[in-house]
């Protein structure tokens, strides 16, 4: 066993679950490595002026590059046409102009997923006062799939599942956008079938942006929220897709 990897140099922890002939890290399998006759990478120079930062930085960038090691065919192929679908839904959110229409979100089916989120949310952070209520359904709607993300890193080490849900993360934050830019018309039918101007108080982010006197500024910040989602999607794209393409290299 080795306990610095020869191909990525990631130095073994006593937490890592994975077997003692894998890299937890690569997922290289050592003996498969020693028959292609690899020269290994040089080991960390033990002078290193921030040895501790260094293996911050390498457990950070190996959890997030993790893969699991001997995967069926079948299994990498289905995630394969997982993948493509998400690809496909990833765009077809991106590419909607919701400067034009703002509300088209609202239709999706992912809408309703995030939906649930956000009304559980102003249950749970109810005993933390009114504001907290108010805001605790959007922050809720972005928890959710943060936890989701940071569980599947942490506990599974399941990359892959991890960054469907930056995915999730992302398109949860466009769907917030129409939301965010409407809090000064308040033109958005909302869940009881009113508008935040027929029932005035029932909006959230009117009463958010009131509460902090930024109201007017709440196109710019649905225009910074449908950005940030935008990017959340991107990068959950870029990062699923080098992921599926090691497990490919590590398939049995």
């Amino acid at each position: 066993m080795y306990e610095i990897c020869p191909k990525c140099r990631y130095q073994r922890l006593p937490a890592d679950i994975a077997d003692e002939g894998t890299c937890p890290a690569c997922g290289i399998i050592f003996s498969k490595w020693l028959k292609q006759k690899v020269t290994p990478l040089p080991q960390p120079d033990s002078t290193d002026k921030d040895p501790e930062n260094y293996n911050l930085y390498r457990l950070i960038i190996d959890r997030l590059l993790y893969v699991e090691p001997d995967i069926e065919p079948l299994y990498c192929y289905g995630r394969l046409l997982l993948f493509a679908g998400f690809v496909v839904w990833g765009w077809y959110f991106i590419s909607m102009d919701l400067s034009i229409n703002p509300f088209e979100i609202n239709n999706s089916f992912m809408h309703k997923v995030n939906l649930v989120f956000h009304e559980a949310g102003h249950v749970l952070f109810r005993p933390f006062g009114w504001f907290m209520t108010i805001f605790g359904g959007s922050l809720f709607q972005l928890l959710m799939p943060l936890i989701i993300m940071l569980t599947f890193i942490i506990v599974n080490q399941d990359n892959f599942a991890a960054a469907l849900s930056l995915w999730w993360l992302g398109q949860s934050v466009l769907d917030l956008a129409p939301y965010i830019g409407d809090a000064l018309e308040q033109k958005m039918v909302l869940l009881g079938g009113h508008t935040g101007a027929d029932v005035p108080g029932n909006h959230d982010w009117n009463n958010i942006l009131i509460e902090f006197n930024r109201l007017e500024k709440c196109h710019d910040y649905a225009t910074t929220a449908e950005y940030t989602g935008t990017l959340f999607i991107i990068t959950a794209i870029v990062w699923g897709g080098f992921i599926l393409y090691r497990q490919f290299q590590y398939m049995k």
